[in-house]
């Protein structure tokens, strides 16, 4: 209860920094779905916003609140992005994705002039790699493409529905998640040596792009820039 009371609270003090007529990446997961709850309460003659959806599910979620929406490669500048992660680092290094959204929202966020992340206490981390790390790679030869990966000093395993079938992200690939025995050393590195791998189409590490990190507590919020 007291995470979700949390979450609450980051996604209500990210969305003031909202102003009527913004560009607004909408992102994806339980916090970003707060966020974009909230913003849809907030229109009125006087709150007009256009969102920029990072997933299909979010999308969904944004046109039954009745935001205005635009499609990704609509405008290459966007004004804000609020978004949830998996991981935050002290340098504000991320990691995101374990929804399974991460190459929308890369494409999203990196249009963002400020990217606004919004998470509960329990996703800050000391080093990046706690848990595993998304890595998007296109179906075709993946298991070539997982191997080239564990190289890299991974464990690669490939995400699996309820179904027994892979998981297949809204851009038609496949997510292997990545687990590093003792954390990602150089996280900046890793992203530059995964994505010169041939399929890998990206990765869920997210250097240099926020702004501002919303941390919800159960009694309000702490703020890292």
């Amino acid at each position: 209860m007291n995470q979700d009371t949390s979450k609450y609270n980051a996604a209500e003090e990210a969305i003031k920094l909202i102003k009527n007529g913004m560009v607004v990446g909408l992102g994806t997961g339980s916090t970003a779905k707060i966020a974009v709850d909230l913003i849809g309460q907030k229109l009125s003659d006087d709150f007009q916003i256009i969102g920029m959806p990072t997933s299909i599910k979010t999308k969904e979620q944004a046109k039954s609140l009745g935001i205005k929406l635009i499609e990704i490669d609509d405008s290459d500048r966007i004004d804000i992005a609020i978004d949830g992660a998996d991981e935050v680092s002290p340098d504000l290094s991320l990691i995101k994705g374990l929804g399974g959204a991460l190459l929308r929202e890369k494409k999203v966020e990196k249009k963002a002039k400020e990217l606004i992340i919004i998470v509960d206490e329990s996703k800050i981390v000391e080093k990046l790699g706690v848990g595993f790390l998304p890595v998007e790679v296109a179906v075709e030869a993946h298991e070539t493409t997982k191997d080239k990966i564990s190289k890299l000093g991974c464990i690669a395993e490939l995400r699996i529905e309820k179904n027994n079938l892979p998981f297949v992200t809204d851009n038609k690939n496949y997510i292997y998640h990545c687990k590093f025995d003792n954390g990602i050393d150089n996280p900046k590195e890793l992203d530059k040596q995964l994505m010169e791998i041939e399929g890998v189409v990206d990765t869920g590490l997210f250097i240099n792009m926020a702004t501002k990190i919303i941390i919800g507590t159960p009694d309000g919020t702490k703020i890292i820039v």
